[in-house]
């Protein structure tokens, strides 16, 4: 049986964090206004409970279940089992930060009246997003 991890995260809100996900490589991802049951690995229920779930089915045939639980502060946590911390671990949990502060932005923009200008990959990882509203 693995041990799951928690790790605390400053993702707050679910549809961001679904979007985050995606454009990390998982596109089928539960969200759900109560925290749902995660499984193991020999498909095993746990109690652990998350309400943004990347089920195993969609990570890997030997791995658990990937869940973001809301803490009483409204942020998430990283629920994730031991073994798929050797996968998914805090340079993963910055990638979906990155891409939900991507998200975010793009939301922002669009609520806002704002255009995308120009949204480019730098050579070193990082992302530059320039804006434009016309009045």
């Amino acid at each position: 049986m693995s041990h799951f991890t928690r790790v605390r995260t400053a993702l707050r809100d679910p549809d961001l964090l679904v979007q985050a996900l995606a454009s990390t490589g998982f596109t089928t991802v539960e969200c759900h206004d109560t925290p749902q049951t995660l499984y193991g690995y020999q498909g095993d229920a746990r109690p652990d409970r998350a309400e943004v779930i990347i089920r195993r089915a969609h990570i890997g045939r030997l791995s658990n279940d990937i869940g973001f639980r809301r803490r009483d502060d409204g942020t998430f946590e990283a629920i994730i089992s031991e073994h798929d911390r050797s996968r998914y671990d805090q340079p993963w949990l910055t990638e979906v930060t990155r891409a939900y502060g991507h998200a975010a932005a793009l939301r922002y923009a669009e609520d806002n009246g704002y255009e995308v200008d120009t949204d480019v990959v730098e050579e070193n990882g990082s992302r530059r997003l320039v804006l434009r509203r016309y009045t």
